[in-house]
């Protein structure tokens, strides 16, 4: 929607607030202790400035200064452990434990905290702890703590002692959880520990054989994680949660002919057909596609709109071009009809129909019966279609249509913030950034995208850090968000810290640009073995990515 006036005032005296707050946090104004209403606010705004080290020192005033109040405590904890500020978070902890003991999540920032201070008795006291607690709460909480550490070593070492001494809770979910987490530690011997005792506590549970041929993949044997996961049988075909599990597993063994077949054995509905479709595709089982085209359109003489626009669909992934095209022009009516007339623009333009496919997107965006987002979706197809051209003038001007159209629309200028990033015009691509900023300045993907471009193309690296933090604030557990971390912690040349969250993100995410960040600071580091690893990984990921190819060309590797 077009903003109005009031609300464009209303964010910059929102902005100007926000500036004078981080000002004044940076320049730590000595004056007398502040009481619990000026700490609490300096400690937001410090926050919302990506000051989170200011944020967390107020935040623990606040917390000092309102004896009982639990939840300031917590708060200047969390701040305080994202900002790497030990001591702060070590005494706004003694508050915390002080005024609620009984707390599961007060005992796993204790757990995180000693972890992060190497503090082996502590952290081991507060495992032990964590998994005695009835219910799954307790177990969540420790699996959380000890894959959110520093040290990797150090988290495996505790998890192979709670393994060994049974302290693992006899819940086949928990088991499962611990299990992944080893592998994710890097300590396949404790993650065979844990899948042994699993299978001999629950030897006849599937869910035991898929954690098996995981761990199995994992270090490397895809021949027996494979033969595991033939033998699971009829138990897919009755299970749908199953079936997406074991397709995940052969999705990850690179196999996605088999990920496909294992979907097929069961009950059968529009999104266990796309998805076949979209692993055949990416497959390039061309003969298997086509037999699932012919199964669909055995079932296609009533005038459904789902099943319409997946048959054009699948016919696209075939490159039945002329077929996919009167598939989409079929689709008689529904929210599906929209998708339709973008994905047939699409396949014109493919078919070489270039004026067809635009003269078609300019319909849909003139169209005053399509919903919003079909006509703002057109604008943005136009965009890349142009791109695919090669025209960068008329991808510019179908952005500076659709945001005639939608003013300030996040999706249109975060697309076009893009485009200008790969012109290599970091300014303008800045300025949309923050544009989307204005109205939502809490929006978690602009602010990890405006900082991770800060610090990748230029040198404003303290900037990019705080707005970095801002989005590491809201989602702590965002591998593309750790990434960022990782990345503007090597730029400011902390290259240990950032191979602590650069490792973290990839096992959270197996992404070929995370995997070539992680590559590139192995090798200026001067573990070169490492680093070629990653750099593989990357090659079989993504080979064009351009942060592998950036990476490549500086190492030389």
């Amino acid at each position: 929607m077009p903003a109005n006036r009031p609300a464009i005032a209303g964010c910059m005296l929102a902005l100007a607030c926000l500036m004078s707050a981080a000002v004044a946090a940076r320049e730590r104004v000595r004056a007398p202790a502040p009481g619990l209403l000026e700490a609490a606010m300096a400690g937001e705004f410090a926050l919302q400035a990506g000051q989170l080290d200011e944020s967390a020192r107020w935040y623990l005033g606040a917390a000092q200064a309102a004896p009982g109040d639990a939840g300031l405590a917590e708060r200047a904890t969390r701040i305080a452990l994202l900002a790497g500020g030990d001591a702060e978070a070590a005494k706004a902890l003694a508050l915390w434990r002080q005024r609620a003991p009984d707390s599961l999540a007060m005992h796993a920032a204790a757990l995180t905290l000693a972890l992060r201070a190497e503090q082996v008795g502590a952290a081991r006291t507060e495992l032990r702890h964590l998994l005695a607690q009835p219910g799954d709460e307790g177990w969540r909480h420790a699996l959380v703590a000890l894959g959110s550490g520093k040290d990797p070593p150090l988290a495996a070492r505790l998890l192979g002692e709670a393994v060994d001494q049974a302290r693992v809770p006899d819940r086949l979910l928990a088991w499962l959880a611990f299990g992944g987490l080893a592998q994710r530690l890097d300590a396949p011997d404790i993650a065979e520990r844990i899948v042994q005792a699993v299978i001999a506590r629950f030897p006849d549970e599937p869910r035991v054989a898929l954690l098996h041929a995981s761990q199995l993949r994992e270090g490397g044997d895809a021949e027996a994680a494979r033969a595991i996961l033939a033998g699971l049988g009829d138990a897919v075909a009755t299970n749908e949660e199953l079936r997406l599990a074991v397709a995940a597993e052969y999705d990850a063994l690179g196999d996605q002919s088999a990920a496909a077949a294992a979907l097929a054995r069961g009950p059968q509905d529009d999104r266990s057909y796309r998805l076949r479709a979209s692993l055949l595709a990416r497959a390039e089982d061309r003969e298997a596609l086509q037999a699932l085209y012919e199964e669909l359109q055995g079932d296609s003489s009533r005038p459904d709109p789902g099943r319409r626009l997946l048959l054009g669909q699948v016919a696209e992934f075939l490159e039945h071009n002329e077929d996919a095209l009167r598939w989409y022009r079929s689709v008689p009516g529904g929210d599906e009809r929209w998708l339709a007339r973008l994905r047939g623009a699409s396949v014109l333009h493919e078919l070489g129909r270039g004026d067809e496919a635009y003269a078609g997107l300019r319909e849909l965006q003139a169209d005053a019966a399509a919903d919003d987002d079909a006509r703002r979706d057109a604008y943005l197809l136009e965009a890349e279609l142009r791109q695919r051209d090669d025209d960068p003038a008329a991808e510019l001007a179908a952005f500076a249509r659709g945001l005639a159209a939608f003013p300030d629309d996040p999706a249109l200028l975060y697309s076009r913030a893009l485009a200008w990033e790969r012109r290599d015009d970091i300014a303008r691509a800045e300025a949309d950034f923050r544009r989307i900023l204005v109205a939502e300045p809490d929006d978690v993907a602009t602010l990890n995208a405006l900082g991770y471009t800060l610090a990748d193309r230029t040198t404003r690296y303290e900037e990019a850090l705080a707005l970095i933090d801002r989005a590491r604030v809201a989602e702590p557990d965002n591998a593309a968000i750790i990434d960022s971390y990782g990345w503007v912690l090597y730029r400011l040349g902390r290259h240990q810290e950032a191979l602590v969250q650069l490792r973290r993100a990839y096992a959270l995410q197996k992404d070929p640009e995370i995997a070539s960040h992680l590559a590139e600071v192995l090798w200026v580091t001067g573990d070169q073995p490492q680093a070629r690893r990653y750099f593989e990984e990357a090659r079989k990921l993504d080979p064009d990515n351009r942060a592998l190819q950036r990476a490549l060309e500086k190492t030389g590797a």
